[in-house]
């Protein structure tokens, strides 16, 4: 094993004029995350977001040729999170924002049934009723977003306190700008509601960045009620060091830095992310000698999700054409 793989990268993509200056891809990084994944573990991990992110990619392309035609809200960039939730945080009850994919592809859900409903079909998980913003399947259980930025943060602590069922709920950072959040929050702090709140940070409300919009840190104020809070980088290995550090400690709240790849809504590029943690991960799995499994799972997660969607082909339209991104658009992401 290499030094390299004991600490993070700090390669990063150009620079993209979306953001303010000082994003790190590094941020938040201790030295002991790198025990708290073993190598089966982090393998697990991988093989679920690279089938998340080939799901994704599918998507894109039934975007683009107008097989998917509603509003759809990609999470190419950040689809490692929710796995590696997944296999830390299990069996949650989960309310989760509009870009929930990976959420329900990661807890369980039957991604022919999220392929099904992103087409409009009544197999799909929500019966072609919810759309790629309110993905709902109560058998795993995850309920769908109503179209209200934030509202599944008050109805999660409501949920969690009436049940006392340990709870998940994801919103971005701009859903947790709003007011209704910060009362929930600190209604479940006072109830020591059994919540683990996430935000996924990719610095961005559709185009505009937190440091325009805001001059305090979401971290601190959730601090200020009480309530556990760290605010890290997207590493898989980090976020299951402060999983593990929990234990039953909830509620808490996550701020997880990261990078939206594609469009607010939609498969085109806003430019190149950041950094892409998807390369990063790969260099890490390749320095911990794990690289000849990870070329494997990257190989059959690709064709699991094409063999998925050319099930939708020839089940919708013959005639479509589902490709994965173009060329130009790979090099966008990379």
């Amino acid at each position: 094993m290499t030094t390299a793989s004991l600490a993070p990268s700090s390669a990063t993509a150009p620079a993209n004029t979306l953001h303010a200056a000082g994003r790190d891809v590094d941020h938040g990084w201790v030295p002991e995350a790198i025990d708290a994944l073993s190598h089966e573990r982090a393998l697990s991990i991988y093989r679920q977001s690279v089938f998340n992110r080939e799901f994704e990619l599918q998507v894109a392309a039934a975007v683009s040729n107008k097989k998917i035609t509603t509003p759809t809200y990609l999470a190419v960039g950040q689809e490692h999170i929710a796995a590696t939730l997944a296999h830390t945080f299990p069996k949650p009850m989960i309310f989760a924002q509009h870009r929930a994919h990976p959420y329900y592809l990661s807890f369980g859900g039957d991604p022919a049934a999220l392929r099904d409903e992103l087409l409009g079909l009544d197999s799909g998980c929500a019966q072609g009723k919810g759309g790629s913003a309110s993905i709902h399947d109560p058998a795993i259980p995850m309920y769908g977003h109503s179209g209200l930025m934030g509202d599944q943060i008050p109805i999660a602590v409501g949920a969690a306190i009436a049940s006392g069922r340990t709870t998940l709920a994801v919103a971005g950072d701009a859903s947790v700008e709003e007011d209704y959040v910060f009362s929930a929050m600190g209604y479940a702090q006072a109830k020591q509601a059994p919540v683990l709140f996430v935000c996924e940070d990719n610095d961005l409300s559709i185009l505009t960045p937190v440091a325009t919009r805001r001059q305090w840190n979401m971290t601190d104020v959730v601090r200020s009620l009480g309530m556990y809070a760290v605010d890290i980088a997207d590493d898989p290995w980090l976020i299951a060091h402060h999983v593990l550090q929990l234990d039953t400690n909830l509620p808490a709240f996550f701020n997880i830095r990261t990078c939206r790849h594609l469009w607010h809504a939609g498969a085109g590029c806003d430019g190149p992310p950041e950094w892409n943690r998807f390369k990063l991960i790969q260099v890490r799995l390749d320095d911990l000698g794990l690289g000849s499994q990870r070329r494997e799972i990257e190989k059959e997660s690709s064709q699991r999700a094409k063999n998925l969607w050319k099930t939708a082909r020839q089940q919708v339209d013959s005639q479509v054409d589902f490709k994965r991104p173009s060329n130009l658009q790979e090099k966008k992401l990379a």
